[in-house]
């Protein structure tokens, strides 16, 4: 089909979120009656993604919490963000980091294995970060009382850069990158 790349392309450029290559793979179907494999619509998403790495553009095609989207080069960030207002407009508290990340490393996790691990009631913080959409609701729990379960949203991937939580830093690298802060006598 004419124009087939431009179709993806447009799929990608009008999606708030990342679109996978299922989605890509049904709009076609809908819209323009082409029936296409994932493997062929990624690789004429592979075309588009090498056309904007190499071109002169201010946006690429970048792959995304298991889908693809639009989003500015980096070189260009500093030039759009004052233009653009981000969901996040403030800081994230300690609080709320250190709940963000035993979601994102535990989950899907309850609120009273958040609490254990914290000390702390945890309501006023989840229910920020769910306003936030930092996190989601993935279901219930068939523990006693059947509470509620919460792991990372598409969102939170987008917003931290990463394609799925294996993408996280191991808890490791982290270790061993604080191991020369300031208090820690360094090996030199």
């Amino acid at each position: 089909m004419e124009g087939l790349q431009s179709h993806i392309e447009a799929l990608i450029f009008v999606a708030e979120q990342p679109v996978s290559l299922k989605d890509m793979q049904e709009s076609l179907v809908r819209m323009v009656g082409l029936s296409l494999s994932k493997e062929e619509i990624e690789s004429h998403v592979e075309i588009l993604i090498q056309k904007y790495h190499e071109g002169e553009f201010a946006f690429e095609i970048v792959p995304l919490a298991g889908g693809y989207q639009f989003l500015t080069k980096p070189a260009f960030q500093p030039t759009v963000s004052e233009f653009l207002k981000h969901k996040l407009n403030k800081r994230l508290s300690t609080n709320a980091l250190e709940t963000l990340s035993i979601i994102a490393y535990r989950q899907p996790i309850a609120k009273t294995e958040i609490e254990k691990i914290r000390g702390v009631n945890c309501d006023y913080t989840i229910h920020k970060l769910l306003e936030k959409e930092l996190i989601t609701i993935l279901g219930r729990s068939e523990e006693l009382g059947k509470p509620i379960l919460y792991g990372t949203s598409t969102f939170f991937m987008n917003y931290f850069g990463i394609n799925s939580v294996n993408d996280l830093p191991k808890l490791k690298d982290i270790q061993q990158s604080t191991d020369n802060v300031i208090g820690n006598p360094s090996e030199n």
